[in-house]
């Protein structure tokens, strides 16, 4: 009965809202729409300014290689602890408790990072990553459970306002956080990224009142033994962590070795989740066949986002070091082209939409497969743009027109919204029963995977520099044979699929 009585009250609006709603949804998608572009303001802000701190004189003064390597790996972790962030929220907090002491960690770690030691930087990447995660996971949970289930009309709609909130916030914050970083001071850029998600925190209490009763409900409540080994475990890796990074302080490698563990890690957990489910003998033989299907999207999306995610440190720092960042005669900050991918994504995101109807409605629309074929061609033919401007300054040792990464953003944009929706449709349609509920979590394990291997190839170990021009060609060359390898496994790939499209 009171779940019934929740149901009811989401459909038709919570009472204390007097039958105020926001654009026809209810009155709690106001509160978590402004939460998470505030959330994504300070991730975006912070985002933009780290790789260009990382290298700057006044800044950290690292090379191109280590910088990326270090923004590679936060962009792992943020990702690969989005599934336990949703484990806590299941077992211990539930999905409201989490997400305000997430943000409350977000905020400490901006604060953290806004302090002139190289100590408390890396300490508030850590805090930032570990509170982005208790957020990020349970956050769109709780959109859902403002609606009657996944049949109610209003929910793809919901989720459709959700989406422009993250990408408001996330064009906002290099405009204002990256201009106070680059040209006040880098330390109140951060400042200004925790005043950012303050304000998220804020608006999320206030507006608590409007969310579903369901929010608060830990839906599978860990008993006082379970309870005491999570709490003993979760002690025993803090001691190993903080013995293995103390000997490697004393023993001067910490520089060389802080990053492989962790890397290492955001390459094993997630092979290791996807051999799991594999090896499981309760999956049916539809279940397991859909399982090999997905394997094959996860891996075209872990090479996608390898490729992607560098926007924000080999992209970023070739637009710091060689483009005029003059534009009609106005000067702008580098962060400002952190701007770019969300402004394109709400441009191009709806007619990209009407495309698939439009060519579904003609029996026309791709598979899934080429979808994502399309998706790895387009990252790869982005980088292969890059080299032109990349080659032009290796040769006159000049800079270039910001144009170059205007189009590049513009591609990878269109590359992303082959991809990243259908990836997220899929992951539901292609999901075993028995994992229903974990398997977002999976695809976001796919961003991890691929900036680990980032971090892997630009670690002391390996010393990869991306940001040169022969990498730059490899990884375009890979992208579009890979792409081509898909698309020509097509039908192999909907044989696993069975039957979903």
């Amino acid at each position: 009965m009171a779940s019934s009585l929740t149901k009811d009250a989401a459909q038709q609006g919570n009472p204390a809202d007097g039958g105020k709603t926001f654009f026809g949804h209810p009155r709690g998608l106001a509160t978590l729409f402004m939460t998470e572009m505030w959330e994504r303001y300070s991730f975006y802000g912070m985002k933009a300014l780290l790789p260009l701190y990382l290298i700057a004189p006044g800044g950290m003064h690292m090379q191109a290689t280590t910088a990326t390597a270090i923004y590679s790996v936060y962009m792992a972790m943020v990702y690969l602890l989005a599934m336990p962030g949703g484990w806590v929220a299941d077992r211990f907090w539930g999905p409201r408790k989490t997400v305000a002491i997430g943000a409350s960690v977000v905020i400490a770690g901006h604060i953290t990072l806004a302090l002139p030691t190289a100590a408390s930087f890396f300490a508030g990447l850590v805090l930032v990553a570990l509170g982005s995660g208790l957020l990020k996971a349970n956050i769109s949970t709780m959109v859902g459970h403002l609606y009657n289930g996944p049949e109610d009309p209003r929910r793809d709609g919901g989720f459709t306002l959700f989406y422009i909130g993250i990408n408001i916030g996330a064009f906002l914050a290099p405009l204002s956080i990256g201009t106070v970083g680059e040209s006040v001071n880098w330390h109140l850029g951060f400042t200004l990224a925790a005043v950012g998600m303050a304000l998220g925190l804020a608006q999320f209490m206030l507006g608590t009142r409007h969310l579903s009763p369901e929010s608060s409900v830990v839906a599978q409540p860990a008993t006082p033994q379970e309870k005491s080994s999570a709490l003993r475990k979760g002690l025993i890796w803090l001691i190993v962590a903080a013995v293995f990074y103390t000997l490697l302080g004393v023993t001067g490698n910490f520089a060389d070795w802080a990053l492989m563990p962790i890397t290492i890690a955001g390459l094993v957990i997630p092979i290791a989740v996807l051999v799991r489910m594999k090896r499981d003998k309760e999956l049916t033989e539809l279940e397991q066949s859909k399982l090999s299907g997905y394997i094959w999207f996860f891996v075209v999306a872990a090479v996608f986002w390898m490729i992607y995610d560098q926007n924000g440190s080999t992209l970023s720092i070739f637009g710091e070091h060689s483009t005029t960042n003059n534009l009609l005669g106005f000067d702008f900050p580098t962060s400002w082209y952190q701007s770019l991918n969300p402004i394109f994504v709400m441009a191009l995101a709806p007619v990209v939409a009407s495309a698939w109807l439009w060519l579904n409605k003609r029996d026309k629309e791709p598979s899934t497969a080429v979808k994502f074929a399309s998706s790895l061609a387009l990252i790869g033919i982005s980088f292969a743009v890059f080299l032109i401007p990349l080659i032009d300054t290796a040769a006159n040792g000049g800079k270039v027109s910001p144009m170059w990464l205007v189009a590049i953003y513009f591609i990878q944009t269109v590359s992303e919204l082959c991809l990243s929706p259908v990836g997220l449709s899929v992951t539901t349609k292609m999901a075993p029963a028995k994992y229903n509920s974990q398997m977002m979590g999976v695809w976001f394990l796919a961003v991890t995977a691929g900036d680990s291997v980032s971090g892997l190839l630009t670690s002391p170990q390996l010393n990869v520099d991306l940001n040169t021009g022969s990498a730059v060609a490899v990884e375009a060359a890979f992208a579009v044979v890979a792409g081509l390898g898909i698309w020509m496994s097509r039908k192999r790939i909907k044989e696993l699929m069975g039957g979903v499209n």
